[in-house]
C-alpha cells in the first residue's frame, strides 16, 4: 500500500469517509461510531469538553451530549444501556458485550493486586467487606459518600490531614481496586465523578454470566482494533487496548492465519502491517473535524506520527513557559489531513470558545490563498464547536502563524 492509502484506510475505519447525519443525530448515529471506534477514551480534563463527548462530535457533528450519558449510564427494559466503563485503552466506555472479553485484565489486577490496596486493607481488614454492605445497601455511591457512611476519617494512617487531589483515602482505593477486578462498576457518572454499584445490578444478567477464553477474548480485542484501524502494525494493534505484547502477538499471528489480518507493506512504515480484510480505502476523504487530544484517531502518538507526519504531544503537564503549542490543544483534520492544530479552552463565563494559539501544519510553506482557506475551514468548524458547547462565539488569541488569518477569519464569518 502506498502511505495516502494507509492513511485514507485509517481515516474510513474511523468513520471519517461516513456523511453526517443530515438530520439531528440519533442513537442509531451513535452506535454507527461505536461500531467504528469501539471505545470512548474517559479523561477527566475539561478544559474545552470531555473526552468521551468530542469523537462523537467530530465524526457526527453537533449532537445531544445527553444522547451519549444515556448510553453510557442508563438502562431501561426499552432503551437499554449501550456501554459500560472499564479500562480498555485507559479509562474508557466500551460496548456493554465487550465488558467479558475484558475479564483476563480483572482477574490480573486481583492476582496482581496494588500495593495501595494491599496497604489499604493492612491498615483497616474489613474494609472490603464494609465497602460491599456499604454499597449493597445503598445502591449507586460515590466513595466519598461510602466513606461518610463507614464514617471513615480522611487522615492518612498517620492521623495528618490529607494531602492533595493524589493522596487518596483508603475507600477510594478499595473501590478503584473493586472496580478493576469487576466486582463493582460505574453505575453513573455526575460531574464527572463515579458512582460505584454492584456490577451485577448495573450490568445484564446475561453479560455478568458470559465466559470467554483468554486467548479468544484476546482475539476479539485485536480483531477489533483492526476494525477500528483499518491497517495497522502489530504495536499499533496493541495499543488500542493496551494488550501485552505475549498476548497480543500469537494473537495476530492466529488472526492472519485465520484470514482476518492480511500482512501488507505499507510505504515508508518500517515494521510490517496487516489490514483488516473488511478494511475499505476510499479515493478520498473530504471534510474538516476538530480532534482532542484523546480521540481514537491520535491517541497513538507513534501512530499519528507515522499515518499522518504529525508530531502531536499532550502538553497539560509541561511547564506554561516551555510549552510549543499549548495547554489543551486539538489537531484539525481537513481533506484527510492533520492540516493544523489549535489550543482551545471553553471560557463558560464570558461565553467564548478562546483559541489562545493556532498554528499551521506547514507553517511558512503555505501560500497566502492556501493559509485563507485553510483559515476559512478552521473559522466554521470553530464556530460548530462553539454552538454545539453553547457558547455565543470565537475568541482568537495571538500565539501561532495561523492567529492573524483565523483571527480575520473569524470576525469575517
Amino acid at each position: 500500500m502506498t502511505a495516502a492509502a494507509a492513511r485514507r484506510t485509517a481515516l474510513a475505519a474511523q468513520g471519517f469517509a461516513d456523511p453526517r447525519p443530515a438530520g439531528p443525530v440519533t442513537r442509531r448515529h451513535l452506535q454507527r461510531v461505536l461500531s467504528r471506534v469501539q471505545l470512548l477514551q474517559l479523561d477527566s480534563v475539561s478544559v474545552a469538553v470531555r473526552a468521551h463527548y468530542a469523537p462523537v462530535f467530530s465524526r457526527l457533528g453537533p449532537y445531544d451530549r445527553a444522547l451519549l450519558d444515556e448510553a453510557s449510564w442508563q438502562h431501561t427494559a426499552r432503551r437499554p444501556r449501550l456501554l459500560a466503563e472499564y479500562w480498555a485503552h485507559e479509562a474508557a466506555l466500551v460496548p456493554v458485550a465487550d465488558w467479558p472479553l475484558l475479564r483476563w485484565r480483572m482477574r490480573a489486577r486481583e492476582e496482581l493486586g496494588w500495593r495501595a490496596h494491599s496497604q489499604a486493607v493492612e491498615r483497616s481488614p474489613q474494609l472490603v467487606d464494609d465497602v460491599l454492605a456499604a454499597v449493597t445497601a445503598l445502591g449507586p455511591s460515590t466513595a466519598g459518600e461510602l466513606e461518610r457512611a463507614l464514617e471513615v476519617g480522611r487522615s492518612g494512617p498517620s492521623g495528618s490531614a490529607r494531602g492533595p487531589w493524589w493522596d487518596r483515602t483508603d475507600t477510594k482505593v478499595v473501590c478503584e481496586h473493586l472496580f478493576a477486578t469487576g466486582v463493582l462498576t460505574a453505575a453513573t457518572r455526575v460531574g464527572f465523578q463515579r458512582h460505584y454499584d454492584l456490577t451485577e445490578r448495573t450490568l445484564p444478567a446475561e453479560v455478568v454470566a458470559r465466559r470467554v477464553d483468554d486467548d479468544e477474548a484476546v482475539r476479539s480485542l485485536v480483531a477489533q482494533a483492526a476494525v477500528a484501524l483499518g491497517v495497522a502494525t502489530e504495536p499499533d494493534l496493541r495499543d488500542y487496548y493496551r494488550l501485552p505484547p505475549a498476548r497480543s502477538r500469537p494473537a495476530v499471528a492466529e488472526l492472519v492465519e485465520a484470514g482476518v489480518l492480511l500482512p501488507v507493506a505499507v510505504q515508508g512504515w518500517s515494521a510490517p502491517a496487516y489490514r483488516h480484510r473488511d478494511a475499505r480505502t476510499p479515493r478520498r476523504v473530504e471534510g474538516a473535524a476538530l480532534l482532542c487530544p484523546f480521540d481514537p484517531l491520535v491517541f497513538c502518538r507513534p501512530r499519528t506520527e507515522r499515518v499522518f507526519g504529525f508530531r502531536y504531544r499532550l502538553e497539560i503537564y509541561t511547564p506554561q513557559a516551555q510549552r510549543q503549542f499549548g495547554y489543551y490543544v486539538f489537531p484539525f483534520l481537513l481533506d484527510g489531513e492533520l492540516a493544523a492544530r489549535v489550543d482551545l479552552k471553553a471560557d463558560r463565563v464570558a461565553g467564548l470558545l478562546r483559541v489562545p494559539g493556532a498554528f499551521a501544519e506547514r507553517g511558512p510553506d503555505l501560500s497566502r490563498a492556501v493559509r485563507g482557506s485553510l483559515a476559512q475551514r478552521l473559522a466554521a468548524s470553530l464556530a460548530e464547536m462553539a454552538r454545539w458547547l453553547g457558547l455565543d462565539g470565537v475568541a482568537v488569541g495571538e500565539r501561532g502563524d495561523l492567529a492573524v488569518a483565523l483571527s480575520s477569519a473569524v470576525r469575517a464569518a
